[in-house]
């Protein structure tokens, strides 16, 4: 059987997540160094629409690939939500607010990927 499509979007997401936690940790970490800028990850839905699925063709005459696909680990520096005197940019604040988006989309999509295993295994068994 092949891999289904959507446990595919899902391994990237987690990954996707997992940076973005390492990345809010890294600021978290650096919340009182002079002169940090704070760090993030461009969101999922922009990397997931910057990256396409090349076409094969085994014809001249079949439609051609465009090619390229997006970088998933996109950092881009944050807009602060206030910076200090030091110039540090990071917001404990909004640090923790991050964590907790994290938290949540990482307990969404487990719980879609469970539900969808156990349709699968439903239908497999009849």
């Amino acid at each position: 059987m092949e891999q289904v499509y959507l446990f595919g979007i899902a391994s990237q997401r987690t990954a996707w997540l997992a940076t973005r936690q390492t990345l809010v940790a890294e600021n978290v970490a650096n919340a009182n160094t002079p002169g940090y800028q704070a760090k993030d990850l461009a969101s999922f839905s922009e990397v997931l629409a910057s990256t396409r699925l090349d076409l094969a063709s085994s014809s001249n005459m079949h439609m051609a690939s465009l090619g390229g696909t997006g970088d998933s680990q996109d950092v881009v520096t944050e807009t602060p939500w206030d910076v200090t005197h030091s110039g540090n940019s990071v917001s404990l604040e909004q640090e923790m607010l991050k964590a907790g988006e994290i938290s949540r989309a990482y307990s969404l999509d487990t719980s879609v990927v469970k539900a969808f295993h156990r349709l699968l295994v439903m239908s497999v068994k009849g």
